[in-house]
């Protein structure tokens, strides 16, 4: 779960550097980099110890298919809860698909 718990925290920084900026369109884009820049050291603080514990008891594979499923869902979260983005079907039906990689990912075969 710390592993879990990591990648979350992680990706909420990134999800705000990455998109945050949107609502504030009349600032120059060299301050938002550099904002964005500043932000994203702190996803760095949280994603390179989440793959450090992480591995070994996952691989690198499933790490990597487990921080795409979390950025999914905080991406999903803060685009409905800070951007006011509408939740449309099809976003619904490309994270199931999304799911079904976690599923052959994790599975023993």
């Amino acid at each position: 779960m710390k592993t879990v718990a990591l990648l979350t925290v992680s990706n909420a920084f990134m999800t705000f550097a990455w998109y945050g900026h949107l609502k504030f369109k009349d600032v120059a884009i060299w301050k938002i980099v550099l904002i964005s820049w500043g932000i994203a050291f702190f996803e760095y603080c949280f994603q390179v110890p989440a793959n450090r514990f992480g591995h070994g008891v996952f691989s690198a594979a499933q790490l990597k298919v487990m921080q795409e499923v979390i950025t999914l869902v905080v991406f999903g979260v803060f685009s409905i809860l800070y951007l006011r983005e509408e939740l449309k079907w099809n976003y619904i039906v490309a994270f199931l698909l999304i799911l079904a990689a976690v599923f052959f990912a994790f599975k023993e075969w």
